[in-house]
């Protein structure tokens, strides 16, 4: 991949979607993309809904979920960064996008207030499967149409879960449209209360089982939640369709993230290949904390002196022992940069060298960001 191409990728797409196996760097790949957007005069949001907070650590901010928090125009120009580039950076609050959902989509404010105020609305805001991963794509695409932002750099959570992320909205229709749902609903009529006879005997000792655990009122909430979803289902699948359309369009780039490991690259071309299947493909392969092979020139004394101007306290003997450690490490890794380029080909791989200590602010970002543009094999 050249570094016209990555220019490209930053420039000309809407959306970046970063993936990759846990504890590869993708974290800090996502925000050093934006970064770059930022210092190229884009407006950049930074997405994560990845629950830990490395990102906002990164950039040097504090962040609350659901709030936008923008990292400072000073900031930003002290590492280079365009007049008219900006970087915000926001952590999903996936309830508060549904809410902001069930207002849109119910017929009146009385029936949002409903919805909103019912206990089992409630647990399927935070805690069903699906819903974080929906309501981040959902909050992409608002975002998207309100027009504040060029580029929005979505950091996913590991590749498990970044892969649920691509069904969410077909999974989560399902679950609200599923038969057991109409049922349930079915036994919860307002005019005849609720009766097992409506059940068949194991599913009425189930209930009953529930019933215990959670309480009649909590099961009541549910059947009436399900029956208001009746009124806004219509838009709400609709709204559904439309954000898994928007993650198949062409503004949108999807950048896999992986360590020269085999298990990470494995998951990299398992992550690939899934996109395939959806009829998406993987715009590049970004190959993090790899070791250099470079062989030292300089002598020893020519070290020492080096040291000496930096005022570096270090032995030249213990810079040696260190290159050559690093040698050893890039040898070791030779055989996954070899597999990295076989899966993916030269064009999509993109290398970042393994970083002295861990990426902390924006000056250690940008040279994160040189990296990737000068980081092609």
């Amino acid at each position: 991949m050249n570094p016209d191409r990555f220019e490209r990728l930053v420039a000309e797409r809407r959306v970046v979607v970063c993936a990759g196996a846990g504890g590869v760097g993708k974290t800090t790949v996502a925000a050093a993309l934006s970064l770059l957007a930022a210092r190229r005069g884009r407006r950049v949001l930074c997405l994560t809904i990845d629950p830990a907070r490395r990102l906002a650590d990164s950039l040097g901010i504090s962040l609350a979920p659901g709030v936008e928090a923008q990292v400072g125009s000073e900031l930003l120009a002290a590492v280079g960064a365009a007049p008219t580039g900006s970087l915000s950076i926001t952590m999903l609050d996936p309830k508060q996008v549904f809410d902001d959902l069930v207002k849109r989509h119910a017929s009146s404010p009385a029936v949002a207030e409903r919805i909103l105020a019912n206990q089992f609305y409630r647990h399927v805001s935070t805690s069903l499967a699906g819903t974080q991963s929906y309501m981040a794509m959902e909050k992409v695409l608002s975002v998207l149409k309100s027009g504040r932002f060029d580029l929005i750099v979505l950091d996913t959570p590991p590749t498990s879960e970044a892969l649920d992320f691509l069904d969410a909205p077909e999974r989560l229709v399902e679950a609200l449209d599923s038969p057991a749902m109409r049922w349930l609903v079915q036994s919860f009529q307002p005019s005849t209360g609720f009766s097992m006879r409506l059940l068949a005997r194991g599913v009425a000792v189930m209930l009953k089982t529930m019933g215990r655990v959670t309480g009649r009122g909590f099961l009541e909430d549910m059947a009436a939640f399900v029956g208001e979803l009746n009124e806004l289902f219509g838009g709400f699948k609709e709204r559904a369709a439309e954000v898994s359309r928007a993650f198949r369009a062409k503004d949108f780039a999807y950048l896999l993230v992986a360590a020269p490991t085999p298990s990470a690259l494995s998951e990299a071309s398992f992550f690939s290949e899934r996109l395939r299947r959806l009829g998406l493909v993987a715009d590049a392969l970004v190959l993090n904390r790899v070791h250099s092979n470079a062989p030292v020139s300089a002598s020893p004394g020519e070290l020492l002196a080096a040291l000496g101007e930096r005022a570096v306290s270090v032995r030249p003997e213990q810079l040696l022992r260190a290159q050559a450690d690093e040698q050893e490490r890039a040898r070791a890794e030779a055989p996954q940069l070899a597999r990295a380029q076989e899966l993916f080909g030269a064009e999509q791989l993109w290398l970042v060298p393994v970083m002295a200590g861990d990426v902390r602010g924006l000056s250690d970002l940008a040279k994160v960001s040189a990296a990737l543009v000068g980081g092609a094999r």
